[in-house]
């Protein structure tokens, strides 16, 4: 028998979409929007109890205290500003998590914050405090090769290399802006092709058609993508065809 790859597969959620029930049974973990971007008290108790029906992991998706722009622009925050807002947002999940008496496995955090601290060591540092004020372990989502994922690893804090389903890269392993019509990939037999060769082979081709090195153990898949249902069910039902177990 062929080894078995183990990856885990994620989804953003609580970001206002309302198909979480549906995504949950073929995930194995998720990023609950806390307050920032999206969400609030009640979004978070219905999805923590989702995830808890579907046995699914549960993390923070803390961001930029920006609903407004969906927290994808870049703020000017202080340090400290910037770390009271994401202790905040993920005290406000444990709350919820405390009631229903589940745990917070991760966090990864979204869109402006997440893009700035893969390459801005004073923002990744801010993260990776927060992450250890924390009392118990805490994993971080973070790119690979990325300034967030180092800086983690200095401070002793477990990470999962993150890579992204439905998104097209740049050579530099950014992902390519929403604003390109490219930047976003919709067919399900090409999402499952872009995963199986970051899995199988540790590379991605990237949008101008070179092969980077690239690693990966939990691959996302973005809640807001239209057919986002459409594609964790195909990688679900395709995905242990290639010894490649969602766990």
């Amino acid at each position: 028998m062929k080894n078995v790859i183990q990856i885990d597969i994620n989804a953003d959620v609580g970001e206002g979409i309302g198909n979480e029930a549906d995504l949950m049974p073929y995930l194995s973990s998720c990023n609950i929007a806390c307050g920032g971007h999206a969400g609030d008290l009640a979004s978070m108790r219905a999805i923590v109890k989702l995830a808890i029906r579907d046995n699914v992991k549960i993390g923070a998706h803390p961001s930029f205290p920006d609903k407004l722009n969906f927290g994808r622009e870049i703020m000017e925050l202080s340090a400290t500003d910037l770390y009271a807002s994401l202790k905040h947002q993920i005290r406000s999940l444990q709350a919820v998590l405390q009631n229903e008496g589940a745990c917070l496995n991760h966090i990864k955090p979204h869109g402006a914050l997440y893009n700035l601290a893969a390459k801005d060591e004073k923002t990744a540092r801010v993260i990776i405090e927060v992450i250890n004020s924390i009392a118990s372990p805490i994993k971080l989502y973070a790119p690979f090769n990325s300034v967030l994922a180092k800086v983690a690893k200095q401070a002793e804090v477990e990470v999962l290399f993150e890579a992204f389903a439905d998104r097209n890269y740049n050579e530099d392993l950014s992902l390519v802006s929403r604003k390109n019509k490219d930047a976003i990939l919709h067919e399900k037999e090409a999402v499952l092709n872009h995963i199986l060769n970051m899995i199988k082979h540790q590379k991605v081709k990237s949008v101008s058609g070179v092969e980077v090195p690239i690693k990966a153990s939990t691959i996302c898949v973005h809640g807001d993508t239209d057919n986002a249902i459409e594609i964790v069910r195909y990688l679900s039902d395709n995905l242990k065809k290639y010894n490649i177990q969602i766990q």
